[in-house]
């Protein structure tokens, strides 16, 4: 799915960042662009593994809205059981407005008597709603592409981080890891073991300054001729402000570096936090410009609906969703996927 040019990846090198200033700014050829989620057509069985995944990782929000169809009667008891699930599911009272008004028209245009055939009206409303968050990350516009991400602690930043280098490496993109998180103890370990295990580089200096650490990444990942320069930032809360501060510090040095990028600024979250990761979105867009999510954590939650309230409140394109702790379980995201298994 990820594949888009085949070389081998550098061996593991840890190189000490350096406090230097802007590197003098050079041109760089632009190499094709390559979509990652259609470079390499997937495997069906793989996909069909990915999508039972999904639908079990989906199965208390799926239920508890599949329950509301078992009647015998389309009347305004059925809709508002529907909007009490919708919003138990955390679609947020905008997302759920649109919805059932969407389903109600939908079901009055195709003239449907029965409970069950409103499910499959809902899976149409729901994938209308999230298809402008289906959009696919770019690598190969700019060399390299330096992707920014951040996101609050737990979210899964780090983990993401690695899954997603992962890909990129077994792909035979040269990936150069920034550990840019220098708050958090063990950040550094934990990133170099990503490196370590996808056999990619890694600047990173203990305790030192993260704008500092990330310019390093950037001139080094643009002499050394990377494809792709990943910077992890420490996690933190929109109510850190000094901390918010620091994240937007570290995108004007990175600019110092090349003044194109950051190319991507991703951000990282849980999607069992609910509504607060709508709260998380909107306070890093106004912080960073966000140009894509990475959802993780759909596993055994009951609050699927967020992706509804982040398309009808901040509608940031969804790069990847995750299920699992596993590699395979970072996939690309797709609007009618998801609203299928989380009405199946």
């Amino acid at each position: 799915m990820f594949s888009f040019f085949k070389k081998k990846s550098p061996p593991p090198v840890e190189t000490t960042a350096q406090t230097s200033g802007p590197s003098p700014q050079r041109q760089v050829a632009d190499a094709p662009v390559v979509d990652l989620a259609t470079a390499s057509p997937a495997v069906p069985a793989e996909r069909s593994s990915w999508l039972r995944k999904l639908s079990l990782g989906l199965r208390k929000t799926g239920s508890a809205l599949a329950s509301v169809f078992t009647g015998t009667r389309i009347d305004e008891a059925l809709y508002e059981d529907l909007e009490s699930a919708l919003l138990m599911a955390d679609t947020g009272v905008k997302a759920t407005e649109f919805l059932l008004s969407d389903l109600k028209r939908r079901v009055k245009e195709a003239r449907v008597t029965e409970p069950a055939a409103v499910k499959a009206l809902l899976v149409e409303s729901l994938t209308a709603l999230l298809a402008p968050l289906e959009k696919r990350l770019l690598i190969g516009q700019h060399k390299p592409t330096v992707i920014m991400v951040a996101g609050v602690n737990g979210a899964g930043k780090t983990t993401s981080i690695g899954k997603l280098t992962h890909h990129l490496a077994q792909d035979g993109a040269s990936v150069l890891l920034a550990a840019a998180d220098t708050f958090r103890a063990a950040a550094r370990e934990q990133l170099g073991a990503w490196a370590e295990r996808n056999t990619v580089e890694i600047i990173s200096q203990q305790g030192g300054d993260p704008a500092a650490v990330s310019f390093d990444a950037v001139s080094a990942g643009r002499a050394r001729g990377r494809d792709v320069v990943l910077v992890d930032t420490a996690g933190r809360l929109p109510t850190q402000l000094h901390l918010m501060e620091e994240l937007k510090k570290i995108k004007r040095v990175i600019q110092k570096a090349d003044a194109s990028a950051p190319h991507e600024a991703l951000l990282v979250i849980d999607g069992n936090t609910g509504q607060n990761a709508l709260a998380q979105v909107r306070a890093f867009d106004d912080a960073l410009q966000l140009t894509g999510l990475i959802v993780t954590k759909l596993d055994g939650t009951a609050k699927g609906g967020v992706l509804a309230a982040i398309a009808r409140e901040r509608p940031i394109p969804v790069y990847f969703i995750g299920v699992g702790e596993q590699l395979e379980d970072l996939e690309t995201f797709n609007a009618r996927e998801f609203a299928q298994a989380l009405l199946s």
